[in-house]
Parts: C-alpha cells; structure tokens; sequence
C-alpha cells in the first residue's frame, strides 16, 4: 500500500506529513520507556525482518497481490512507540533507496502504514489480551485478529485522505468498496504471518516480546470460600547474568537476521509478480492518471534491483539483501541512540532522604 506521489494533492500531502512528523516525535520520546540495552538491537532486527517481509508479495485474487504492512507485528514484538518507528525506517528506506512509495507522499505512507495499522492494532490486541486468557495461545490469536483489523483500517485511512486530497475525480464510495475489500484479503495473509512471527518468538524468548509482559497470570489460591493471590514466591538471588543474557540475544538476533536476509535475498524472487492492493485499485478506478515518476528513480536500487546486473534472480536478491543490510544498520542505530537517550530511573531512598 505504498502511496506513490501524485494520488494525493500537495496541501493535503503537507498535512499528513506534518501529522507523520508529529507521530514520530511522540514516538521517540514514548520509545525511550520500552527500549533497553536488550530490546533497542531487536527493535533494529524487527525493522529489517518487515523490510524483507514485504518484498513477498502473495496473491490475493486475480491478478492481485498483497504484502505484509507490519504494524501490528512491529507493535506487539516492541511495543506501539517502537513499532511506529521502525515502520517509519522501513519507509524511509524504501522511498530513498528502492523508490518505494513517493518522496513527497512520506508522511501519507507513515500515517497510513505506520500510525493507523499500529494504534488500531495495539488497542485491539489490548482489548483482547485483557479479556482472554494470559496464554500464548491466546496472545497469539489475538495477535491474528489485530494484525487482520489493521490491514482495512489503513485503506479506510487512506480513502479518507484521498476523499479530501485526491487528484481524480473517482466516486468515493467506489474507491472505499474496492479498497475495503482487496484489504480484508491482504489482512488475512497479514494475520497469519503476524501470528506466525510471534507464536515463534513466544515459543522460545517469550520475555522479548512486549506485548507478553506479565503473560502468566497470578497464581490464586481459595481461602474462606474467596479467591486471593497467592505469596510472591522468595526472589531468586541476583544473578549476575548480562553475559548470559546477551549471548541468548545474540542468538535470537543473528537467527532473525539470517531469516530476512534469506526471505529479502532468495524467497523474494519467487514472490507474486501481480500489482498490489492499491496499485490494483488505483489502476482499475483510475486514481494513477497524475501519478508522478519517483523523484529517487534513478537509483541505483530502484525497483528492488542493482542497476547493470541483467540477472533478475542475481539483481533482486542483491538488493533485498543490501536493503536488509542497510534497514538494520539504521534502524539499531536510531534505537540505540533512543535508548541512550533514556532518563535513568531515580534511585529508591535517594529523594526525600531528609
């Protein structure tokens, strides 16, 4: 779904990009309480993992496809304000280097594909996880039903915008319907490789992923026919474990690392060749009549492709492997630098001392 410029006018283009800037700065400052020294490199991994997920079109319909918008997985692998953000890296990354979705249409894309799919995923999964069972299965369901949520309300977002910037004279209720219903379709592949995604890093660091903070639920014992908790079992002795605790990391972000680089470098290649949502829709209603060429076009990895390698395989696989390279590289910087930014917590005892 990205927008590429010229679907949406230049006034409304600067609002939204004004509205993208403003999600983003909110976004660092609520970063700093969800990174540490633990997360901030994740938070990196994640940002390329979706980068290289969304090189893999899949089909959806007849000569259409869809491709993971990543949300709702960045949300719940690293919490809401992270996850805006490394959807904003991936954007930006995509729009410079690939030209992926317009320069001058940033701040639609951020808004549509970062902001919207993140606080409707994040508040659904919420909402269900306070009401379901604190099990994996259950965070993973309701990771399913967010990330599916999450794919149609950004292509209400967007026919939103386009009903008060766009640059054709489309019927409005023709573009929501076609939209709204290629979308629904693209959320349940977005459904399922959320919850892929998460299931297997529930399965073996639980503890790393935010939205599964506090997932086992009190233990409650039965006293006087009333329901209490159960005592706090005695707090093991401090472990000096930071060694222990950042090779395990480590493990977790090199396997994460491979996996994108394999899925960007060598299963992109197999991905569906068919317009996306959009582009389908756009072509089909005839939102593109002012489509404007990609102020990046020339790059030299314009379209997921190294200039002068006529190898398609070799070519492809070159470029989701640099994109993936270059995503992380950014985006753990950024994160780190979040992190480092942190306000230390004040020591117990320290205040009020007198």
């Amino acid at each position: 779904m990205h927008v590429p410029d010229g679907f949406i006018n230049a006034p409304v283009s600067a609002v939204a990009g004004v509205v993208a800037a403003g999600a983003v700065a909110v976004s660092l400052r609520g970063a700093r309480r969800e990174l540490d020294e633990r997360t901030a490199p994740l938070a990196g991994l994640v940002a390329a993992f979706i980068f290289a997920v969304q090189m893999l079109n899949f089909p959806v319909a007849a000569g259409t496809s869809g491709h993971l918008l990543g949300g709702a997985l960045a949300a719940i692998l690293v919490g809401p304000y992270t996850g805006v953000l490394c959807i904003a890296v991936v954007l930006l990354m995509q729009g410079i280097l690939f030209a992926d979705g317009g320069l001058t249409a940033l701040g639609v894309n951020i808004t549509v594909m970062g902001v919207v799919t993140v606080v409707v995923a994040h508040a659904l999964f919420r909402g269900l996880t306070g009401v379901l069972p604190r099990t994996r299965r259950s965070t993973t369901v309701a990771a399913f039903v967010a990330a599916l949520v999450s794919v149609p309300a950004a292509a209400v977002a967007f026919t939103a915008l386009y009903a008060i910037g766009g640059t054709t004279d489309v019927p409005l209720g023709k573009v929501l319907t076609a939209m709204v219903g290629v979308h629904v379709l693209i959320g349940i592949g977005e459904a399922a490789i959320t919850a892929l995604t998460v299931g297997a890093v529930l399965a073996v660091r639980p503890d790393l992923v935010h939205g599964a903070q506090g997932l086992a639920a009190p233990l409650k014992l039965r006293v006087d026919g009333a329901l209490v908790d159960a005592p706090a079992a005695p707090a093991a002795e401090p472990e000096p474990a930071p060694a222990a605790r950042g090779r395990s990391t480590r493990g977790v972000w090199a396997t994460g690392l491979v996996a994108a680089l394999l899925l960007a470098g060598f299963v992109s290649y197999y991905a569906s060749a068919s317009p996306d949502g959009l582009e389908k829709v756009a072509a089909d209603k005839g939102i593109d009549e002012n489509v404007k060429e990609h102020g990046a076009a020339d790059s030299p990895l314009a379209d997921y492709g190294v200039k002068d390698i006529s190898d398609a395989r070799l070519s492809g696989g070159l470029a989701g492997v640099i994109g993936v390279g270059v995503t992380v590289a950014v985006g753990s910087g950024v994160f780190w630098a979040v992190h480092r930014r942190r306000r230390p917590e004040p020591v117990a005892g320290a205040l009020g001392s007198d």
